[in-house]
Protein backbone atom coordinates (compact mmCIF):
# COMPACT_ATOMS: atom_id res chain seq x y z
CA UNK A 1 0.00 0.00 0.00
CA UNK A 2 1.31 3.37 -0.94
CA UNK A 3 0.47 6.50 1.04
CA UNK A 4 -0.11 10.32 0.46
CA UNK A 5 -0.92 13.61 1.69
CA UNK A 6 -4.09 15.18 0.53
CA UNK A 7 -5.08 18.62 2.03
CA UNK A 8 -5.26 17.82 5.81
CA UNK A 9 -5.31 13.96 5.39
CA UNK A 10 -3.52 10.87 3.91
CA UNK A 11 -5.05 8.70 1.29
CA UNK A 12 -4.00 5.09 0.68
CA UNK A 13 -3.72 3.20 -2.53
CA UNK A 14 -2.84 0.11 -4.25
CA UNK A 15 -1.15 -0.51 -7.59
CA UNK A 16 -1.97 -4.24 -9.18
CA UNK A 17 -0.95 -5.66 -12.48
CA UNK A 18 0.69 -4.07 -15.49
CA UNK A 19 -0.98 -2.82 -19.09
CA UNK A 20 -2.48 0.39 -19.33
CA UNK A 21 -3.90 2.27 -15.96
CA UNK A 22 -7.44 2.07 -14.69
CA UNK A 23 -8.90 3.75 -11.58
CA UNK A 24 -11.34 1.75 -9.57
CA UNK A 25 -13.56 3.26 -7.14
CA UNK A 26 -15.59 1.35 -4.81
CA UNK A 27 -18.54 2.80 -3.05
CA UNK A 28 -19.83 3.68 0.62
CA UNK A 29 -18.48 2.46 3.01
CA UNK A 30 -15.56 -0.40 2.42
CA UNK A 31 -12.46 0.32 1.01
CA UNK A 32 -10.49 -0.78 -2.47
CA UNK A 33 -10.66 -4.46 -1.25
CA UNK A 34 -13.95 -4.31 -2.72
CA UNK A 35 -12.74 -4.64 -6.63
CA UNK A 36 -10.62 -7.76 -5.96
CA UNK A 37 -12.57 -10.43 -7.21
CA UNK A 38 -12.45 -8.05 -10.01
CA UNK A 39 -9.19 -7.27 -10.17
CA UNK A 40 -7.97 -10.90 -10.53
CA UNK A 41 -9.40 -10.91 -13.42
CA UNK A 42 -7.93 -7.83 -15.11
CA UNK A 43 -5.12 -7.17 -13.54
CA UNK A 44 -3.02 -9.73 -16.37
CA UNK A 45 -3.83 -6.77 -18.73
CA UNK A 46 -4.72 -3.85 -17.01
CA UNK A 47 -2.42 -1.73 -14.31
CA UNK A 48 -5.08 -0.99 -12.04
CA UNK A 49 -5.09 1.80 -9.55
CA UNK A 50 -7.59 1.18 -6.25
CA UNK A 51 -7.85 3.81 -3.59
CA UNK A 52 -9.32 3.74 0.17
CA UNK A 53 -11.44 6.89 -0.66
CA UNK A 54 -11.30 9.73 1.98
CA UNK A 55 -12.81 8.52 4.87
CA UNK A 56 -13.05 4.65 3.95
CA UNK A 57 -10.55 1.99 4.83
CA UNK A 58 -7.25 3.35 6.20
CA UNK A 59 -7.50 6.59 4.31
CA UNK A 60 -8.18 9.48 6.54
CA UNK A 61 -11.31 11.94 6.69
CA UNK A 62 -9.91 14.69 7.30
CA UNK A 63 -11.43 17.90 8.49
CA UNK A 64 -15.40 18.37 8.06
CA UNK A 65 -17.34 16.75 5.36
CA UNK A 66 -15.91 14.43 3.10
CA UNK A 67 -16.85 16.45 0.11
CA UNK A 68 -17.07 15.04 -3.85
CA UNK A 69 -14.96 17.81 -4.19
CA UNK A 70 -12.56 16.58 -2.22
CA UNK A 71 -12.74 13.33 -3.23
CA UNK A 72 -11.95 14.04 -6.85
CA UNK A 73 -8.61 16.35 -5.83
CA UNK A 74 -7.47 12.97 -3.80
CA UNK A 75 -8.22 10.77 -6.91
CA UNK A 76 -5.75 13.19 -9.58
CA UNK A 77 -3.09 12.98 -6.53
CA UNK A 78 -3.59 9.08 -6.49
CA UNK A 79 -3.18 9.34 -10.12
CA UNK A 80 -0.57 11.85 -10.02
CA UNK A 81 1.27 9.59 -7.71
CA UNK A 82 1.22 6.54 -9.66
CA UNK A 83 2.31 7.90 -12.85
CA UNK A 84 -1.11 8.20 -14.28
CA UNK A 85 -1.69 10.96 -16.32
CA UNK A 86 -5.25 10.31 -18.12
CA UNK A 87 -7.17 6.76 -17.39
CA UNK A 88 -10.88 5.25 -17.61
CA UNK A 89 -12.21 5.65 -14.45
CA UNK A 90 -14.73 3.37 -12.59
CA UNK A 91 -16.58 3.95 -9.89
CA UNK A 92 -19.38 2.72 -7.78
CA UNK A 93 -22.30 4.77 -5.89
CA UNK A 94 -20.27 7.11 -4.19
CA UNK A 95 -17.54 6.11 -6.51
CA UNK A 96 -19.71 7.41 -9.21
CA UNK A 97 -20.49 10.56 -7.59
CA UNK A 98 -17.06 11.59 -7.16
CA UNK A 99 -16.55 10.75 -10.93
CA UNK A 100 -19.07 13.32 -11.77
CA UNK A 101 -16.84 16.02 -9.62
CA UNK A 102 -13.65 14.41 -11.54
CA UNK A 103 -15.38 15.01 -14.49
CA UNK A 104 -16.14 18.79 -13.27
CA UNK A 105 -12.69 19.44 -12.22
CA UNK A 106 -10.22 17.21 -14.05
CA UNK A 107 -11.96 15.91 -17.34
CA UNK A 108 -8.79 15.89 -19.33
CA UNK A 109 -7.62 13.30 -17.44
CA UNK A 110 -10.36 10.90 -18.55
CA UNK A 111 -10.55 8.76 -20.78
CA UNK A 112 -13.73 6.91 -20.70
CA UNK A 113 -16.03 6.48 -17.07
CA UNK A 114 -17.97 3.66 -15.81
CA UNK A 115 -20.84 4.70 -13.56
CA UNK A 116 -21.72 1.29 -11.56
CA UNK A 117 -24.70 1.51 -9.21
CA UNK A 118 -25.20 5.25 -8.87
CA UNK A 119 -27.19 8.06 -9.69
CA UNK A 120 -26.64 11.12 -10.72
CA UNK A 121 -29.33 13.39 -9.05
CA UNK A 122 -28.68 15.19 -5.61
CA UNK A 123 -30.82 12.81 -2.63
CA UNK A 124 -33.97 14.84 -1.76
CA UNK A 125 -34.44 16.72 1.52
CA UNK A 126 -35.79 13.30 3.08
CA UNK A 127 -32.18 11.61 2.31
CA UNK A 128 -30.20 13.88 3.17
CA UNK A 129 -32.03 14.04 6.55
CA UNK A 130 -31.42 10.33 6.45
CA UNK A 131 -27.93 10.97 6.29
CA UNK A 132 -27.48 13.42 8.49
CA UNK A 133 -29.51 11.29 11.33
CA UNK A 134 -27.02 8.47 10.24
CA UNK A 135 -23.80 10.46 10.85
CA UNK A 136 -25.39 11.62 14.16
CA UNK A 137 -25.84 8.23 14.99
CA UNK A 138 -22.76 6.58 14.80
CA UNK A 139 -21.09 8.81 16.58
CA UNK A 140 -23.48 8.19 19.48
CA UNK A 141 -23.76 4.48 19.00
CA UNK A 142 -20.76 3.24 17.17
CA UNK A 143 -21.13 1.86 13.49
CA UNK A 144 -21.95 -2.01 14.22
CA UNK A 145 -25.88 -1.84 13.41
CA UNK A 146 -25.29 0.80 10.92
CA UNK A 147 -23.44 -1.79 8.85
CA UNK A 148 -25.71 -4.57 9.53
CA UNK A 149 -28.34 -2.22 8.15
CA UNK A 150 -26.13 -1.64 5.16
CA UNK A 151 -25.51 -5.25 4.39
CA UNK A 152 -29.42 -5.48 3.96
CA UNK A 153 -29.23 -2.44 1.56
CA UNK A 154 -26.49 -2.95 -0.55
CA UNK A 155 -26.32 -6.80 -0.84
CA UNK A 156 -29.50 -8.30 -3.18
CA UNK A 157 -31.70 -10.94 -1.39
CA UNK A 158 -30.12 -13.84 -3.93
CA UNK A 159 -26.72 -12.73 -2.10
CA UNK A 160 -27.89 -12.68 1.46
CA UNK A 161 -29.38 -15.78 0.81
CA UNK A 162 -26.93 -18.00 -0.99
CA UNK A 163 -23.35 -16.30 -0.21
CA UNK A 164 -23.02 -15.89 3.25
CA UNK A 165 -19.49 -15.51 2.15
CA UNK A 166 -20.23 -12.22 0.45
CA UNK A 167 -22.05 -10.61 3.51
CA UNK A 168 -18.92 -11.13 6.09
CA UNK A 169 -16.63 -10.14 3.62
CA UNK A 170 -18.53 -6.97 3.23
CA UNK A 171 -19.30 -6.41 6.94
CA UNK A 172 -15.16 -7.24 7.22
CA UNK A 173 -14.50 -4.12 4.77
CA UNK A 174 -17.11 -1.77 6.37
CA UNK A 175 -15.44 -2.88 10.05
CA UNK A 176 -12.22 -0.75 8.77
CA UNK A 177 -14.64 2.14 8.80
CA UNK A 178 -14.56 4.37 12.21
CA UNK A 179 -17.40 6.29 13.52
CA UNK A 180 -15.98 9.82 12.82
CA UNK A 181 -15.13 8.94 9.37
CA UNK A 182 -18.69 7.12 8.26
CA UNK A 183 -19.96 10.61 9.72
CA UNK A 184 -17.85 12.87 7.53
CA UNK A 185 -18.38 10.93 4.17
CA UNK A 186 -22.69 10.71 4.96
CA UNK A 187 -22.04 14.49 5.44
CA UNK A 188 -20.10 14.70 2.17
CA UNK A 189 -22.78 13.22 0.61
CA UNK A 190 -25.42 15.27 1.86
CA UNK A 191 -23.70 18.45 0.13
CA UNK A 192 -22.73 16.92 -2.78
CA UNK A 193 -24.33 18.92 -6.18
CA UNK A 194 -27.17 17.87 -8.56
CA UNK A 195 -25.19 16.02 -11.61
CA UNK A 196 -27.57 15.97 -14.69
CA UNK A 197 -26.59 18.81 -16.15
CA UNK A 198 -23.25 17.46 -16.10
CA UNK A 199 -24.30 14.43 -17.94
CA UNK A 200 -24.88 16.35 -20.83
CA UNK A 201 -21.02 17.24 -21.21
CA UNK A 202 -19.59 14.07 -20.65
CA UNK A 203 -17.87 13.30 -23.93
CA UNK A 204 -15.73 10.12 -23.78
CA UNK A 205 -17.18 6.46 -23.67
CA UNK A 206 -19.41 5.37 -21.18
CA UNK A 207 -20.92 2.20 -19.47
CA UNK A 208 -23.54 2.57 -16.86
CA UNK A 209 -24.27 -0.86 -14.58
CA UNK A 210 -26.64 -1.84 -12.14
CA UNK A 211 -28.01 -5.03 -10.69
CA UNK A 212 -31.25 -6.26 -11.27
CA UNK A 213 -32.19 -6.12 -7.79
CA UNK A 214 -30.39 -2.59 -6.68
CA UNK A 215 -32.86 -1.17 -4.67
CA UNK A 216 -30.44 1.98 -4.02
CA UNK A 217 -30.01 3.15 -7.55
CA UNK A 218 -31.08 0.30 -10.01
CA UNK A 219 -32.17 0.28 -13.52
CA UNK A 220 -34.93 3.60 -12.91
CA UNK A 221 -31.74 5.45 -12.39
CA UNK A 222 -29.28 4.17 -14.82
CA UNK A 223 -31.56 4.65 -17.51
CA UNK A 224 -32.36 8.38 -16.52
CA UNK A 225 -28.55 8.69 -16.79
CA UNK A 226 -28.48 6.65 -20.36
CA UNK A 227 -31.23 8.92 -21.96
CA UNK A 228 -28.94 11.88 -21.04
CA UNK A 229 -25.25 10.97 -22.00
CA UNK A 230 -24.78 10.95 -25.90
CA UNK A 231 -23.38 7.45 -26.86
CA UNK A 232 -23.41 5.91 -23.38
CA UNK A 233 -24.19 1.80 -22.79
CA UNK A 234 -26.59 0.03 -20.18
CA UNK A 235 -26.08 -3.52 -19.18
CA UNK A 236 -27.84 -4.66 -16.12
CA UNK A 237 -25.88 -7.34 -14.02
CA UNK A 238 -28.50 -10.98 -12.85
CA UNK A 239 -29.10 -11.26 -9.69
CA UNK A 240 -26.63 -8.56 -8.31
CA UNK A 241 -27.71 -5.78 -6.05
CA UNK A 242 -25.89 -2.20 -4.85
CA UNK A 243 -23.14 -4.01 -4.55
CA UNK A 244 -23.10 -5.57 -8.40
CA UNK A 245 -19.40 -5.84 -8.28
CA UNK A 246 -18.44 -7.73 -5.26
CA UNK A 247 -21.64 -9.94 -6.02
CA UNK A 248 -20.65 -10.98 -9.78
CA UNK A 249 -17.14 -10.19 -10.19
CA UNK A 250 -17.06 -12.55 -13.19
CA UNK A 251 -20.10 -10.91 -14.78
CA UNK A 252 -18.47 -7.15 -13.33
CA UNK A 253 -15.23 -7.71 -15.08
CA UNK A 254 -15.95 -8.98 -18.33
CA UNK A 255 -18.04 -5.82 -19.13
CA UNK A 256 -15.42 -3.42 -17.65
CA UNK A 257 -12.55 -5.81 -20.18
CA UNK A 258 -15.58 -4.88 -23.36
CA UNK A 259 -15.38 -1.31 -22.69
CA UNK A 260 -12.28 -0.81 -22.02
CA UNK A 261 -11.04 -2.22 -25.17
CA UNK A 262 -13.10 1.07 -26.57
CA UNK A 263 -11.12 3.30 -24.26
CA UNK A 264 -7.84 1.88 -25.70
Amino acid sequence: MDRIKSGDTEIVYRVMGDGPAVVLLHPFPVNHEFWMPVVNALAASYRLVLPDLRGHGASGAGQGPATMQKHADDIALVMDAAGVQRAPLAGVSIGGYALFEFWRRHRERVTGLALMNTKASADSAEGRAVRMKAADDVLEQGTEQFFLGQVQKVLCRSTRESRPDLVEGALRMMRKTPPASVAAVQRGMVERPDSMETLKTIAVPVLLVTGDEDEITGVKEAELMRQNIAGSELRVISKAGHYSPWERPQEAAELLRTFLERCR
